[in-house]
């Protein structure tokens, strides 16, 4: 199997989506942490990338994996360099040439030079140019191999099982609730999350599961805890990600609305529908103008899955894969 080079920032987001363009490409990857050495060596990388420059210079040692600013010497070893996040994409240009292979990045990079980018996937919601080497997605890239949702069910039957004390029941009805955060764009509230459970609750029709994230406060943690849950996944308290289970079993999935990677998921993968728990703030905002995406494409309010064949078929076509 061909082999790319992936960098990541740390950030689990970013990096899942770079593993998942990895999987969608047939590739496999090796892994490399990379981070800039400090904010005036991140400032200096888009004035060096204006004229061509890309001095890996700029980065630290790496805290995990190879050191990117040794990897001249493995010419061969990979396909391409994969990359997600501000923090990587002037790395991945001096990297892949010196691997003499191209890169693709996942997100706009906004501020750096796009002509050089061997391949762009761009979330359309961060309205990218036209461009020959632009693939433009409805939503962000997600895991979506059947052996990676098979692994994710099996793990939380026994999570299931060691929290509530019974086994999960084959063609088990379940709706999930998945909760993220307040952010810029968007609230949470301890009452608004009271009123928005009510009616889920009020409107149940199976078991009813619930996970919160590492963005969740902890007023609206203690609400979403006082409900009588069949499974319930507290952040603060247990790290476990059932989410790949909940996209796999659930007839039905509510989303904070500014959980983009997690809307992103439930509408690509699984055949659950999709309903989206709305708390952005008033607006023309980034958040908006992807849920509102995501609902003109028929993706929420019903169970139509995002089918990005086309895209993946286009990104390896432009790396030359």
């Amino acid at each position: 199997m061909r082999k790319v080079l992936l960098l990541t920032d740390g950030k689990a987001g970013h990096e899942n989506q770079s593993k998942a363009l990895a999987r969608g490409l047939g590739c496999d990857f090796e892994t490399a942490r990379i981070s800039f050495s400090s904010p005036l060596a991140k400032a200096a990388s888009y004035l060096l990338d204006r004229i061509g420059v890309h001095s890996l210079g700029l980065y630290a040692k790496p805290m995990e994996g190879p050191d990117p600013r040794q990897l001249a010497s493995r010419r061969g070893e990979f396909a391409a360099v994969v990359a997600t996040g501000s923090g990587c994409f002037y790395a991945a240009k001096g990297i892949a040439e010196r691997l003499g292979v191209k890169c693709a990045v996942v997100l706009f990079p906004r501020g750096y030079r796009l002509s050089d980018f061997g391949c762009i996937l761009a979330p359309s919601f961060d309205r990218p140019p036209k461009r020959p080497n632009i693939v433009e997605l409805p939503a962000n890239l997600v895991p979506n191999d059947a052996d990676f949702y098979a692994k994710g069910v099996e793990a939380f039957r026994e999570h299931y099982l060691g929290s509530t004390g019974r086994a999960l029941a084959e063609g088990v009805r379940a709706e999930a609730v998945v909760i993220g955060g307040p952010n810029k764009c968007s609230t949470m509230t301890p009452e608004w999350m009271k009123g928005e459970l009510d009616r889920i609750f009020a409107d149940r029709k199976g078991e009813l599961w619930v996970t919160t994230s590492r963005r969740t406060p902890a007023d609206v943690e203690k609400v979403v805890d006082s409900y009588p849950w069949d499974y319930r996944l507290i952040y603060s308290r247990d790290k476990f990600n059932p989410i790949p289970a909940f996209v796999s079993l659930a007839s039905r999935i509510h989303v904070t609305a500014e959980s983009t990677g997690m809307l992103s998921e439930a509408c690509t993968c699984g055949k659950a529908e999709v309903a989206v728990l709305d708390n952005l703030k008033p607006g023309g905002h980034k958040f908006r103008r992807f849920v509102d995406g995501l609902a003109s494409g028929g993706y929420t309010g019903g169970n139509r899955k995002i089918d990005l064949s086309l895209q993946i078929a286009r990104a390896r076509e432009l790396l030359g894969l």
